[in-house]
């Protein structure tokens, strides 16, 4: 899983070309608010987009039917599931 970058501080630097800045600076008073605000909220919205994405679990349609059979009826365990649960600390 990839690390993310910490810093101790709030601040945060992008350069970007000028029409850039120009068309955020437009869509921000467009939404009357400022810079900051706007390009912090719309990089939010996008990092939590990517993030529910890299958590989701996808299955084909066979798989998640599998899967909702296996959880109603789950196998009996055998022996390695058995040892491995044997081998556990008791503080668990």
């Amino acid at each position: 899983m990839p690390r993310a970058a910490v810093e101790d501080n709030e601040r945060m630097s992008l350069r970007v070309a000028a029409e850039t800045k120009s068309k955020l600076l437009r869509a921000a008073s467009l939404r009357n608010t400022d810079l900051t605000n706007f390009v912090t909220q719309s990089a939010l919205r996008e990092a939590e987009a990517v993030i529910a994405d890299a958590e989701a679990v996808k299955a084909s349609e066979r798989d998640y039917l599998r899967i909702l059979n296996l959880l109603e009826n789950p196998p009996k365990p055998n022996a390695k599931l058995r040892a491995a649960i044997d081998a556990l600390p008791d503080s668990l």
